[in-house]
């Protein structure tokens, strides 16, 4: 029986890193987080040690900065492509690459009802994120976000589902449907206007969340996406993963009070996890685009 090395990546990850451009008095900031990962012929630092192929994860940590000084970081899905060829580009042995970002939102903070030009605030915790993966002359770029807490107050039901001895859940026709999403979605090609893609399709998630008398989370995932991909000819497949953020009823009776829907207990855990891929049914798999990223 022979014993062999099977795939396998290496590099630095989560390189934290904030760049602010001042070209002028108007200043911008990228807040990033950003992990490489390199392939290609690393078989004998596995098998005997020998680092002679080994790109050292620390000096991939210096390209990152390094990187962002000689040319504007730009587009995350730019900025990813461009530090994957370089590895490539370099170094023999690197016959792919992989580079995560997640990119932190800031806003300008309103002085006399106009942003300024060189102070801003952290408007949440929802990151817009790219995977850029690099095999050969073939790139693959699959965008996304994740941590966009969203609600509805009304417009979500949940019954006729199968109920045994250990059932409690009561059936309701108005609920609170809250989740924070996760969304990841893969591009047919590389000729796209990055920033105008991610803020279309971020706002027709939200539009559709919001629009659709929902009998299932389930359900809100599918439509969601549905929509994505109706609207977006670019986006060939998105996959999702939504914790249900469950909105309890306080049982009031106890104190003479009627609670009529008003008054929630928001309970962080356990919570329900729903995850799904919607994908147009006549484009190939992209397998090595999806390679050691989490299925949802």
């Amino acid at each position: 029986m022979g014993i062999v090395m099977g795939p396998n990546q290496y590099g630095k990850s989560e390189c934290r890193i904030v760049t602010i451009n001042r070209d002028s008095s108007r200043h911008t900031i990228k807040d990033l987080n950003v992990s490489t990962a390199l392939r290609g012929d690393f078989d004998d630092t596995h098998y005997t040690g020998d680092n002679a192929k080994v790109l050292p994860t620390d000096t991939q940590k210096n390209t990152v900065y390094a990187l962002a000084k000689e040319q504007p970081v730009g587009e995350i899905e730019d900025f990813a492509t461009r530090l994957g060829r370089h590895f490539i580009d370099t170094q023999e042995p690197v016959k792919g690459a992989r580079i995560l970002i997640e990119e932190y939102a800031w806003e300008r903070i309103p002085v006399s009802g106009t942003g300024h030009d060189h102070s801003f605030a952290r408007s949440s915790d929802e990151k817009r994120t790219t995977a850029v993966t690099i095999d050969g002359s073939e790139t693959h770029v699959v965008s996304g976000l994740k941590d966009l807490v969203v609600l509805k107050s009304t417009g979500s039901e949940f019954w006729g589902y199968p109920k045994d001895r250990f059932t409690t859940l009561a059936e309701t026709d108005d609920r609170i449907l809250a989740t924070a999403v996760t969304a990841r979605w893969r591009y047919l090609h590389t000729d796209v206007d990055w920033a105008k893609s991610f803020e279309s399709v971020r706002e027709t998630m939200l539009e559709t969340f919001a629009t659709t008398h929902s009998y299932a989370l389930q359900q809100s995932l599918y439509e969601m996406g549905k929509a994505v991909l109706e609207k977006h000819p670019e986006v060939a497949e998105v996959r999702m993963s939504l914790p249900n953020k469950h909105h309890f009823l306080v049982d009031m009776q106890q104190f003479g009070l009627e609670n009529e829907n008003e008054v929630f207990f928001a309970a962080d855990r356990p919570y329900g996890l729903i995850e799904g891929t919607v994908s147009r049914d006549d484009v190939e798999e992209a397998p090595k685009a999806w390679y050691s990223l989490p299925e949802f």
